[in-house]
């Protein structure tokens, strides 16, 4: 069943009850105000007659006043006098001309004055009527008869079946009409929500998440579904951009990395079997001789085997360092949590200071003034915040073959600042954007230098592990500058004032 029928089902169910009660009250209303006259015309009538009653031989006998009878005669109305020993023993002529006699209460149920409605058969018909009744008592309180005074409310019935039948069919006349009227008020109501839903399924089944439902109407409930449907598939299509892109970089990644390990496992594969060459060629030439002993290698064979050797050195090197540098990425994708604590920057410092003095190079390394890190401490994981600072200083090595690479230092207000500064190649300034991305080199040094392009990218996963940030300024041909921020750790100068202060009162 549609939203659009249960709607009108329910509205025209609610119409329907509330016709109801309305119909109801309306007849009620005018039934008690059509009987309210005729009862008091009835007890007006039986007012007007009076009842003699006398005692012949220990009976009592009643009779009607006629000197009070001048009602008497009303074409509605028919009285009937009844004596409990006798019967009725009374009545008015018209009731006595339709030969009736009006039913009445038996003496041992202590009929009480009042009202009562019952149905008689006049003329083969069926009819009702309402009767007032006034029980006859004697002096020592005895019951002996009734007065009835009746009337067939036949034109009070006919005016409340008319207003009944109206009511009825009044009721269910608008009731259709609102059910009719509701549907296409529904309809028309809902008319955007199945826009909307042809839109949605448009889009379901086409490929561009860039479509977006057209606006409809004024901004109310439907207006704002678009709205928030809009929202949402916004939000959809960057994630599904961004889903897009991951798996490209993921493809990438994947490709350049087995790129890059199969690049050194050819070289020493090629280097390997160059050895077992010669190797086999020295065990033949010994064989031959009659001594049995192995002959030295000549100089151009030593030589080879020299380089052969250096480069399958060099090559493992690179290997392991490209491993640890995946095995890096992985935990970062992986969603690794350093831990962390409270470190020296200063100490931290110049041991990467002293260990970078001995990293190959073709440049000059200088070391700033490191004074402003005295007593500064940062929260962090000293391991790998070691290994940040020398990415940079190797970055600056492998790209600056002439020139120098300077550490140095600045502190402000809530943050320490580690510059690492080059003269080196430097790049354009449109790709520092990119600088950070897996397995990318900027073009100048494509080809030029021996990388992989991952330590940016742990260096940026290591910064943002410790809630700092980078800058870059870098020119062509005139170096790089990157500066590093990490927020100072202040967790530890309370408990620093609180000795300084408890030693002095000591002193």
């Amino acid at each position: 069943m549609s939203i659009r029928l249960r709607l009108t089902l329910w509205y025209s169910g609610l119409l329907a009850a509330t016709l109801a009660v309305f119909g109801i009250t309306i007849y009620l209303f005018i039934n008690w105000n059509i009987y309210s006259d005729l009862k008091e015309q009835l007890k007006n009538q039986d007012r007007n007659i009076g009842v003699v009653i006398g005692i012949t031989n220990f009976l009592e006998e009643l009779d009607l006043d006629l000197d009070r009878q001048s009602r008497i005669e009303g074409k509605s109305m028919f009285i009937q006098l009844v004596n409990y020993k006798e019967g009725a023993i009374k009545q008015s002529v018209n009731l006595s001309q339709l030969n009736f006699v009006l039913p009445y209460p038996e003496a041992e149920s202590n009929p009480e004055e009042g009202f009562v409605k019952t149905q008689v058969d006049v003329n083969k018909k069926r009819y009702n009527m309402l009767i007032h009744q006034r029980p006859i008592y004697l002096n020592n309180g005895s019951l002996v008869g009734l007065l009835q005074v009746g009337t067939i409310p036949y034109n009070e019935d006919k005016v409340l079946t008319s207003v009944r039948t109206t009511l009825i069919f009044a009721s269910l006349l608008v009731v259709l009409v609102a059910f009719t009227v509701g549907l296409f008020i529904a309809r028309q109501a809902l008319r955007p929500i199945e826009r909307v839903i042809l839109a949605t399924e448009q889009i379901g089944k086409g490929s561009d998440l860039s479509v977006r439902i057209p606006a409809m109407g004024p901004k109310d409930e439907i207006g704002s579904l678009v709205s928030t449907l809009n929202t949402m598939l916004s939000r959809l299509e960057l994630a599904y951009n961004e889903l897009d892109e991951a798996y490209t970089a993921q493809r990438r990644f994947v490709s350049d990395a087995s790129h890059e390990l199969r690049t050194p496992l050819t070289t020493i594969r090629g280097n390997i079997d160059l050895l077992e060459r010669m190797w086999d060629k020295v065990r033949e030439t010994n064989m031959t001789q009659e001594s049995g002993e192995w002959l030295p290698l000549d100089a151009n064979r030593w030589e080879l085997s020299k380089e052969a050797m250096s480069d399958i050195s060099s090559e493992a090197k690179r290997m392991s360092a490209l491993v640890n540098d995946l095995l890096a990425l992985a935990r970062a994708d992986a969603g690794y949590t350093m831990e962390m604590e409270p470190v020296a920057v200063l100490p931290l410092t110049e041991e990467v200071v002293r260990r970078a003095q001995l990293l190959p190079r073709t440049a000059e390394w200088k070391v700033g003034d490191l004074s402003s890190l005295e007593g500064i401490t940062v929260k962090a994981n000293a391991n790998y915040l070691q290994q940040l600072l020398f990415i940079f200083i190797e970055n600056g090595f492998k790209y600056t073959p002439q020139g120098y690479i300077e550490l140095s230092a600045t502190v402000t207000e809530k943050q320490v600042g580690f510059i690492i500064q080059d003269t080196g190649i430097g790049m354009n300034p449109e790709e520092i954007p990119h600088i950070f991305d897996r397995f990318y080199r900027a073009d100048e040094s494509r080809g030029v230098t021996v990388g992989t392009g991952l330590g940016l990218s742990i260096a940026k996963w290591i910064i943002d592990e410790h809630k700092g940030s980078v800058e870059v300024t870098t020119r062509e041909g005139a170096g790089t500058k990157f500066t590093v921020w990490l927020p100072i750790d202040f967790s530890d100068d309370g408990h620093s004032i609180i000795i300084e202060a408890t030693d002095e009162l000591k002193e």
